[in-house]
């Protein structure tokens, strides 16, 4: 059945609406970051570009470094932009955008999230890199899809929902794990790993107090006190659990690579968070394109 122009919205010259892409012009490993200036931060490493465009908060380049073909897109803040930019990519590599015809050959693509975060325990200090193990979305996003519950840990939610008490006129959690390959392709003596909880806001939904009080006040240490056979949560942020789950949904490998520029247990703050981006970067690349 093909899909109604309103449903697979397409600009004049038949790209993806919101990311302004055209199938060809999208490799099969997606570079994702959240700020659209980090997207040269990335492809200034490509050995080439040959395609670069931008709409909205929405920047893209595609390019290749050591005959590897990659795209680096931004998606901007939050799992709402998440859903945009993986619904159309995966419209992109499956979806016939001529005819509105779902492909009959799947396109797998693998997603990688190169981004920053701050950190729930003492021990993971800033300027550090965490991998996600699993996201954990406080975001509600993955509850609007049929067959959410094939991707998620359900015992792992059951166990979150006790040991935090969680308020069940919140957004029901949901935890989905990130893609072993990419985990084993990514992780070194550098890195860390955990859980990582995803936020539908920077102030309150993470426990930041400015004027207004944050409920549950004590969020950040309801979090760091989980433990789930041997997991733990390590870091906060606001993309990587609609990455998971979407990704999941689809049939897609994802994994969540984060810088932490904040320890939130410390109150510490990055003095040089740029560098310490630019290093996760190189780490990245390096590892993506061998």
């Amino acid at each position: 059945m093909s899909k109604a122009a309103s449903e697979l919205v397409l600009n004049p010259d038949g790209s993806v609406y919101h990311c302004n892409i055209l199938p060809e012009q999208l490799a099969d490993l997606v570079i994702t970051v959240g700020d659209p200036d980090r997207v040269e931060k990335v492809s200034q490493y490509f050995d080439e570009i040959e395609f670069k465009t931008q709409k909205r908060e929405i920047v893209t380049h595609t390019g290749s470094l050591n005959g590897k073909r990659i795209t680096v897109i931004s998606t901007g803040m939050g799992t709402d932009n998440i859903d945009i930019v993986f619904s159309e990519l995966d419209a992109l590599a499956n979806i016939d955008l001529k005819t509105g015809e779902i492909k009959e050959d799947f396109r797998a693509l693998q997603f990688v999230r190169l981004g920053t975060s701050g950190a729930l325990h003492a021990d993971i200090p800033v300027d550090s890199y965490v991998l996600s193990s699993h996201g954990l979305g406080f975001d509600g996003l993955l509850h609007f899809y049929e067959d959410s519950l094939m991707v998620r840990d359900l015992d792992m939610e059951e166990a979150f929902y006790e040991q935090t008490d969680w308020d069940d006129s919140k957004a029901v959690p949901y935890i989905v794990k990130g893609s072993t390959e990419l985990l084993e392709q990514l992780s070194s003596e550098e890195t860390k790993s955990g859980i990582t909880a995803t936020a539908n806001g920077f102030y309150g939904p993470q426990g930041r107090f400015l004027r207004l009080r944050p409920n549950p006040f004590d969020i950040n240490e309801k979090l760091a006190a989980f433990e789930f056979k041997g997991h733990r949560i390590t870091n906060f942020e606001m993309e990587t659990s609609g990455i998971y789950g979407l990704a999941a949904l689809m049939g897609h490998e994802a994994l969540s690579l984060n810088c932490i520029v904040a320890n939130r247990a410390l109150g510490e703050f990055s003095k040089d968070s740029y560098k310490s981006i630019d290093k996760m970067i190189q780490y990245a690349l390096e590892r993506l394109a061998k």
